[in-house]
This record gives C-alpha cells, structure tokens and sequence, in this order.
C-alpha cells in the first residue's frame, strides 16, 4: 500500500512540476491592461453594445460608468432591453439624462427570441446591427453588471491599434467581499488560466483562444471576415466561442473546447487577454448556493459535454489537488516521511502557483492554502453540472434553460 501510495504521489508531483515549468505559466498574473499607460495616435469609432435583462439594480452604476468613458472620439452605447419586466430601460433612460449625455445612448427594445439563438446573444445581435449604422470601427461587448474604469475603453483601443489586433480582453475583476467569494471565486480565475493559459492565447502562433464576456472589444472587420454573431449563436460559453471564431478566422461552427486543440488551423486572426484591476463585476455571488450555480451554469459545457472527460476530471482533479494533503496525513499516521515529504512538497507547489492570483485579489495567504478544499467543492459543481444537462436542467439564466445550447 505504501508503495501504491508514494507512487502517485510522485505522480501528482510531477504533474504540478510540469505545470509550473511547461504550461504556459498560467499562475502568473502579470497579463494585466493597466501594467503600461498607453498614448492614442488615432480615434476609431466605437459603438458599445449592452445586452441588459432585468438589469434595473445594476444598471445605473454599470452605464453610468460607460458613458463617462475618457475616451475622446466617437463613442455611443446600444442597450439592448432584452424583454425586462422590472423597468431597465426607463432606468438606463435616467442615468443617461443625469449625466448629461442622452444622445449617447440608444435603447433598443429586444425582440422574440428566435430558435437556435442564446438569449444573450440574440440581444448583441441586435445591437451590433443599430450600431452598425455609425459604422463603428470597433465594438465593445460588455455586461449589464460590469463597472468600467473611466479609462478603460481608451486602453483596450490603445491596445488594440498600437499592436493590431482583432479583439481585445479583459477579465474584469470579480466581486471578492463575503467568505464565499473570497474562498472561490479567486480560484474561478485559477482554473480558467489554467484551461486557457493567457500567454498562449496572446501569442499568434499558437492556437488557444480565450476571452472574458465583461469586457470584449473586437474589430469590425475582424466580426465580419467569420460572419458575424451568427457563427456562435448557439453557444453557451459565448466569449471563449467568439474568441476561437476570430483567431482561426474561419466561418465554420465553432463548439468549445476546455483545453488547446492542435487539430485547428494555424491562427489567421491576433487576439489579447488580461487581467484588469480596475475594471469589476458588481454581481454578487455572497453564497456558496450562488456561486455553485454559477459554475454549475456551464462546467459540463467546459467538458463538451464528454463523459469521457467528465469521468478525466473526476479521477484527476481528486490526483491533482487531494492527493497532496491526503499522503501528508497518511505519511504522519503511518510514520511514512517519504511519503508525508513528497505530499507537503506537492502542496506546497500548488499552493505557490495559487498565491499569485490570492495576492491579485488581496485575500489572506491563507486562502493560497486551501485550494485541495477548493479544487474538491468545484469538481462537484462539475458532477452537478452534467447532471443537470443529462436532466433537461443545464444552462439556466435569466430566466431561460439552455439543456445543450451548443447543438442548438
């Protein structure tokens, strides 16, 4: 037994070691847009489209924010009312007039969702076709809840002329307040850097694409060479979807895909994700029932539905994350040091890779800790994730379930 034992954990350690040394050095947090000021030399137009369903607590702060960008040229934002029943657009109305720029801003009631579209993005469709009227040079999509930095869509179009690129990310930073969201929600943004290692995703030369709903700017161009919102329509994990759309730069049905695919072509189109310390997310998830739901929403999604990859995840999280503190224990009881030393080494390797992101997010260092505990609360959200998809109960929001949205 000791032997079965020490063996993998040898195993588990040398999972993490190559983690750390060969995966993109996705535990860094140094992909950040506010890491360098950057200088406009051009003013694109930009049309900011905003897909808003019973949005009336967040709206005011979150428009108030976008409409009092510092960005000097052409800016105007689309909200699209997506059938609200609590009065968001009379909300979005009055921010607009008590800032003083109501021509700013266009309302655009939402219209019946037809089939083989996602109900968010059957909103962005109808407000990229109003904007496109001013014929915006870039599109900013972005959420209902988020609060931007008043020099945040002047950094993404920096960003975005200076180095030429077709789209522009940034994971915005997440509400971290409650218990809750300070024991998970930091390792959300663990795992997803983890999936799609943002190093790779910002080289042109390698496949793996990501980006962040909250904050997306994308070329109009770059929209129209993969045929538009169309292309993704049925996807649930719709930014992830959209970002693989533009770096192959193709027109075929996308699905998505946890982890970098070699079989896709080589990249055509230049995409960048970050981090953004500034810009936030006013959501709450203040308990562990919101925050479960939340992943729950789309982790069998992460899977492509796979229960080859499901049952992957259920024997290699548990070897990844358990294992380390579990031989620690097991060493001490069963006066093993070999095993107790490898299994503390093994924690104390993930436990670094995880601090970077607890220091980003300024929770105790303690936090850094309990990723096992964490890496075990979120690999059941996943099991509860495929079962609700195998019960008809996957993919609900606001109001709509979405059982398989990618086979729309």
């Amino acid at each position: 037994m000791d032997v079965i034992v020490l063996g993998l954990m040898l195993l588990s350690l040398t999972i993490w070691l190559g983690l750390l040394c060969f995966w993109g050095q996705f535990w860094r947090t140094d992909q950040q847009l506010e890491v360098t000021e950057t200088q406009l030399e051009s003013l694109p137009v930009v049309c900011a489209v905003v897909p808003a369903r019973n949005e009336a607590e967040l709206i005011p702060t979150s428009l108030r924010s976008l409409l009092l960008q510092d960005y000097p040229g052409s800016f105007n934002v689309f909200l699209v009312d997506d059938r609200s029943t609590d009065q968001t657009a009379n909300f979005a109305e009055g921010v607009a007039h008590a800032v003083g720029k109501p021509q700013q801003l266009h309302i655009i009631s939402g219209e019946s969702l037809p089939p083989g579209w996602s109900g968010k993005l059957w909103a962005v469709e109808q407000g990229i076709n109003s904007a496109s009227k001013f014929a915006p040079d870039y599109f900013l999509l972005t959420d209902a809840d988020i609060e931007h930095d008043p020099g945040n869509l002047r950094r993404l179009v920096a960003k975005a002329v200076q180095e030429d690129l077709d789209m522009v990310s940034v994971m915005v930073r997440l509400r971290c307040e409650s218990f809750w969201e300070k024991f998970l929600i930091p390792a959300f943004v663990f795992f997803f850097q983890k999936l799609y290692p943002f190093r790779w995703v910002n080289n042109p030369n390698n496949a793996t694409a990501a980006a962040a709903g909250g904050s997306i700017l994308i070329a109009r161009e770059a929209l129209e060479r993969i045929g538009g919102i169309q292309v993704i329509r049925q996807a649930l994990i719709d930014d992830c979807a959209l970002a693989q759309a533009v770096k192959r730069g193709t027109r075929e049905e996308f699905s998505q895909s946890p982890v970098p695919n070699t079989q896709y072509p080589i990249p055509i189109g230049r995409i960048w994700l970050g981090l953004s310390s500034l810009t936030r997310s006013l959501r709450p998830y203040d308990s562990l029932a919101t925050i479960w739901d939340m992943v729950a929403r789309s982790a069998y999604t992460q899977l492509n539905y796979s229960p080859l990859l499901l049952l992957g995840t259920l024997v290699g999280m548990p070897l990844i994350y358990l294992a380390p503190p579990v031989c620690v224990i097991l060493g001490a009881v069963w006066s093993n040091w070999a095993i107790a030393f490898t299994g503390l080494l093994g924690w104390l390797l993930m436990t670094f890779a995880y601090y970077p992101t607890i220091r980003f997010y300024k929770c105790s260092v303690w936090f850094a800790f309990s990723l096992p505990a964490i890496a075990f609360l979120y690999t059941l959200m996943t099991l509860d994730s495929a079962l609700r998809h195998w019960q008809g109960r996957g993919g609900a929001w606001k109001g709509r379930v979405y059982p398989n949205s990618d086979n729309l």
